[in-house]
């Protein structure tokens, strides 16, 4: 971020994801927006860089024990039934899924208690954290007991780093984050800033990739929708929706083609001279890593290093279990690509 930018620069993340660009860049006292098609990606990108006040972070920390406590195993489900998910919400029917799902709905049953909504998003992002932890890539949900404790704890840090990013934030904007598709960024960069982006950070959909942005997998890869329940964000797309394009050569197709409307739709939104410095993968990297290229060349970026020698590759952290049983694959590597705007 330091190296490509300056204070006060704009940055911008047309993929946001989870937000830590947004993040790094106001840490780093740049300002910063970000956009994402997906709703949960925004709703926790919002959360994650609104700023709580004191009297807000005091009232999520006391309410913590007291939604803890509404979990009791004997509390009646007719108590919490206007918080519990509809039939859209499968794959969580074991004993102990079904469990910690009346345990999540009890807890979310006591989010209209805090006093603001953006305390109540934050409290929302609590329990959707703790929730992927508890089902997403799991061979065993845990149990209840262990989801209380996980969440006590949880909370705990998430208002530790709320405490860092307010100290961070003194002298610093606090990003913007919308819900945009990149491929209609430039019609609508007229209304989300007046300036030029001096940098972009990100993460695109990998090409040909399975990648979950919508669902959590359980039981054996099983998916969930859980997480729009817990967040209260609007789902109802296909996986290749958030991804561009699905598996198939047709749609690896639409993928690159998706990703040139998407940089076309970026060039205009950036200085001349502008970083692109971003973090991809692919399943097919011979083949898909030219025509990623050759997207970026063709929507006005040229690489800005010396060529496949000095290319920075990196093996993907923190891979699912399925995904090591697998072993090394193509797709387990990622590569950090730098391009600057012509």
């Amino acid at each position: 971020m330091r190296e490509f930018s300056k204070p006060r620069d704009l940055v911008l993340d047309p993929f946001v994801g989870g937000g830590t660009t947004l993040v790094e860049a106001a840490v780093a006292r740049r300002r910063a927006v970000g956009c994402d098609l997906n709703s949960l990606a925004t709703f926790v990108s919002r959360v994650k860089t609104t700023a709580l006040d004191p009297s807000e972070v005091q009232a999520v920390r006391a309410w913590v024990p007291e939604a803890i406590a509404s979990t009791g195993y004997r509390r009646p489900r007719d108590e919490i039934a206007s918080a519990l998910p509809g039939i859209e919400v499968r794959n969580l029917q074991t004993p102990r899924a079904r469990a910690i799902t009346k345990a999540i709905a009890a807890i979310l049953n006591e989010v209209p208690l805090l006093p603001t909504e953006p305390a109540r998003d934050f409290a929302r992002c609590m329990v959707l954290r703790c929730g992927q932890w508890a089902f997403d890539g799991r061979r065993v949900a845990p149990s209840v007991s262990a989801f209380r404790a996980r969440l006590d704890w949880m909370a705990e840090d998430m208002l530790s780093g709320m405490n860092e990013y307010l100290a961070a934030l003194s002298t610093a904007d606090a990003p913007q984050v919308h819900q945009t598709d990149a491929r209609e960024l430039e019609k609508r960069w007229g209304a989300i800033s007046s300036s030029k982006a001096s940098l972009i950070v990100t993460s695109p959909p990998y090409a040909g990739v399975h990648v979950l942005y919508h669902r959590w997998q359980v039981d054996g890869r099983r998916e969930t929708s859980a997480p729009y329940w817990i967040a209260d964000c609007a789902d109802g797309q296909a996986g290749s929706f958030y991804t561009l394009g699905s598996r198939t050569p047709t749609g690896e197709q639409r993928y690159f083609d998706g990703m040139t409307q998407a940089y076309r739709s970026l060039r205009p939104c950036c200085e001349k001279g502008a970083y692109v410095v971003q973090l991809v993968a692919f399943s097919n990297p011979e083949r898909q890593l030219d025509r990623y290229l050759e997207a970026m060349e063709s929507a006005g970026f040229e690489e800005a290093t010396a060529g496949p020698a000095v290319r920075h590759w990196r093996d993907v952290p923190n891979r699912r279990w399925y995904a090591m049983q697998m072993g090394p694959t193509p797709a387990s590597r990622e590569l950090v690509l730098v391009h600057r705007a012509r």
